[in-house]
């Protein structure tokens, strides 16, 4: 989408683009510069930012109720697979976990990632695989703060749409999303809260109306969007550090960079 926003961008107009707001690191960097110079905001659809459970468990962290973040997980299972024949290449990477490397760099404030080992495969449809369409993932991510994090997709969720998030501390631990059971649990040493939410139509709900209202909000004031176009770059980084570590069957840096 990166032509997009910048064509947006250059006739004045605020932007809110769906991710990937684009498909190479420098196609990244145009687009926020465009929107730089032009003086108006861009916003990425990471809408698990603005799911109340996601938002509230980032806010958990920041005020350090879990102490220091040492293991996090991310997990994003789509209900069917969509025509493999259609679909672009790498789009587990590019358009499925690029949400997952988002909430994990969300739940681990002021952390990048470092290195990312990846296994996956096309365990749904396998003749595609040459292709570079792959169906089912597991990333393990290295953060700068010694954070190590999985990352995990599937295309094949038959009893719904699943999306989750874990964060375990040094002085607790948080769980969001978990459709069959609650949508933000709380591990602290005073005991277990749960705040019950069960509906996949549901666990999402509020972000889609969250996130478009906070985009109203920077678009009046001017302020920089919480799903920003440098968050989008960043977790595009690690996206493509997935398809090199998949390529070559081996642990890859994360480029921070100008890169393909």
């Amino acid at each position: 989408h990166a032509e997009l926003v910048i064509s947006a961008a250059r006739a004045g107009k605020g932007v809110f683009c769906e991710k990937p707001m684009a498909i190479t690191l420098e196609e990244a960097d145009r687009a926020i510069a465009a929107a730089a110079d032009a003086g108006v905001p861009l916003q990425v659809g990471f809408n698990r930012r603005f799911a109340k459970s996601f938002r509230t468990a980032h806010l958990n962290v920041v005020e350090g109720r879990i102490g220091t973040p040492q293991l996090l997980r991310s997990l994003t299972r789509d209900p069917a697979l969509n025509n493999p024949a259609a679909s672009p290449q790498w789009v587990i990477f590019l358009e499925t976990l690029i949400h997952d490397f988002d909430t994990l760099r969300y739940l681990n404030p002021g952390a990048e990632a470092v290195s990312v080992f990846v296994m996956a495969d096309a365990l749904i449809a396998p003749d595609y695989k040459s292709n570079g369409f792959l169906d089912t993932a597991v990333v393990i991510i290295r953060f700068d703060n010694g954070a190590i994090a999985t990352a995990e997709a599937s295309f094949q969720a038959v009893y719904g749409y699943d999306v989750r998030g874990e964060v375990f501390g040094s002085a607790g631990m948080l769980t969001m999303g978990n459709v069959s059971e609650s949508d933000l649990t709380r591990y602290l040493a005073n005991g277990i809260q749960a705040d019950s939410q069960r509906l996949d139509t549901d666990l999402l709900r509020d972000a889609y109306i969250a996130e478009l209202n906070h985009f109203a909000d920077c678009l009046r004031t001017g302020a920089k969007p919480l799903a920003s176009g440098e968050d989008a770059r960043a977790a595009l980084a690690i996206a493509r550090a997935c398809i090199e570590s998949f390529q070559q069957g081996r642990p890859v840096a994360v480029s921070r960079g100008v890169g393909a």
